[in-house]
């Protein structure tokens, strides 16, 4: 309660004198009001950004050993073996163990769903039954992870009804999630598709009743009203449950919450929003251990650094300003150059759409990837296929790849990004991203020495993802299925 000073009364007054006494006292008494009401408001802007939850903050209460999902939500689940039982052995190939070693000869030990060891040539410290599997003058390396996709995305020719359809959405997965396997891409960071059929997915992937990728999905892209994605542009997609139009930070708040109770792993926005409704997505998905990632540009990307976002999505404008505060706050982004590639190439232009009213160009964006680079900001591989352009792969996986040489990576540090820090970004480097003991089994073996030249990632020999071997001499291993028996006679 505001404190109203006290006007010392004179006895005798002219009515004058009294009129002006409690103008007084009413000035003094709406004066504190306002400057107490704008003290309050300081402090509880002061008090919630020296308050926001950490995003680790919820795994502080998970002891150490704790079995839990393999995924960023890291729910605890029953301890025990898990994968396929057995060993698989990959005998005599060159490893890049994604570390930053140098590559080596060795053999990689698998058991059930981890990697057990790198043993030395010649060595044979592996059961009798184990599979053995020859790679001999391969590289073996960690599983290639897209850290962008969108794997429901209808191509051009899809009529709106089918494009809809959660059957056909479900379809489309599919296939998609065969291309990316066959690529020797055993993790993706899908950021956008239709309705819970990402989750589903998901499921049947890990469960290995579908050969495939992992997936770590958001769910739905949530934007304001008439944001990316719902303002009516060429580039949108037709179908239905991909966008979740929030307005208001209580109805950001909640969007974020829908995405978690579907499962998502990630959360994504886009722009346009408030500056109190990006706050409220963040501070909510990180309440929840959940990273945040954005689709935006100009000063929308400001805001979303300064409301303490985690990583921002392409190479879209923004001011050198920006890219240093990115930098200072530890932003990470994660830059696609190859989508923009495919568009200038193919349409000489980015048109017929208000959430892209902006000029750039292929140069544009290379550049500005640069400038990120030199700032230190980390920088991730994601390829954003939308349409029907996963059809080209590995094409535009390897060329995202080059481009980064084309920043100053070398052809090794490239392949690390690809992996281990495509891992860290993921927040799965404790689980996935280089091959190590103890690390989940998924495993990308090339006829060739992609560490030489990027394109030898295209002689996909052998894929691994968590024990299973998923691609066998290039294409996909589906091995006989094993009838249920029947029930006995009674």
């Amino acid at each position: 309660m505001p404190i109203v000073p006290i006007v010392p009364i004179v006895p005798i007054v002219s009515i004058v004198s009294i009129v002006s006494i409690v103008r007084r006292v009413a000035h003094l008494a709406r004066t504190s009001v306002v400057s107490g009401a704008l003290l309050l408001g300081v402090r509880a802007s002061v008090a919630a950004q020296g308050t926001a939850t950490p995003r680790t903050e919820r795994w502080r209460f998970l002891a150490p050993g704790t079995a839990v999902s393999d995924d960023p939500r890291r729910v605890p689940v029953a301890p025990g073996p898990r994968g396929p039982a057995g060993t698989i052995v990959l005998r005599g190939g060159r490893i890049f163990d994604g570390t930053g070693a140098a590559i080596r000869e060795g053999t990689l030990v698998i058991e059930r769903n981890a990697i057990a060891r790198i043993v030395a040539p010649g060595v044979t410290d592996w059961p009798a039954e184990a599979r053995v599997i020859d790679v001999s003058g391969k590289t073996v390396l960690p599983g290639l992870i897209d850290l962008h996709t969108h794997i429901t995305y209808p191509d051009p020719n899809t009529p709106g009804p089918i494009a809809n359809s959660m059957a056909d959405a479900a379809l489309r997965g599919a296939d998609h999630l065969r291309y990316y396997i066959e690529s020797g891409i055993t993790s993706i960071r899908d950021v956008d598709s239709q309705n819970e059929v990402p989750f589903r997915l998901q499921a049947w992937v890990r469960d290995n009743r579908l050969v495939g990728p992992r997936i770590f999905a958001v769910g739905q892209l949530i934007t304001g009203t008439g944001g990316h994605g719902a303002d009516g542009g060429d580039y949108n997609s037709v179908a239905d449950g991909m966008i979740r139009v929030a307005s208001g930070p209580d109805d950001w708040r909640n969007a974020v919450r829908e995405q978690f109770a579907r499962g998502a792993d990630v959360i994504k926005i886009a722009s346009h929003f408030s500056r109190a409704e990006v706050q409220a997505a963040i501070d909510e998905a990180h309440e929840l251990g959940l990273k945040v990632t954005c689709d935006c540009e100009t000063f929308y990307i400001t805001r979303a650094v300064e409301a303490g976002i985690d990583m921002i999505e392409h190479p879209l404008p923004r001011s050198d300003e920006t890219i240093r505060l990115m930098a200072q706050r530890g932003t990470e982004a994660d830059p696609t150059l190859v989508p923009y590639i495919l568009i200038f190439n193919s349409a000489g232009g980015y048109y017929g759409t208000p959430s892209r009213r902006f000029t750039f160009s292929k140069d544009a964006d290379f550049e500005l990837v640069r400038k990120m680079k030199q700032a230190g900001i980390k920088l991730g591989i994601g390829t954003d296929l939308v349409v029907d352009w996963y059809r080209m792969l590995p094409g535009p996986y390897i060329t995202e790849l080059k481009q980064f040489v084309r920043l100053g990576y070398s052809v090794p540090e490239v392949l690390g990004i690809a992996t281990r820090v495509n891992a860290q970004l993921l927040d799965m480097a404790d689980k996935l991203g280089t091959l190590e003991p103890g690390k989940l089994a998924d495993v990308t073996v090339v006829d060739g020495k992609p560490d030489v030249s990027l394109d030898d990632l295209a002689r996909v020999f052998l894929v691994i993802r968590d024990g299973y071997v998923a691609v066998d001499h290039g294409q996909l291993a589906i091995p006989r299925h094993v009838p249920v028996p029947m029930p006995a006679d009674r």
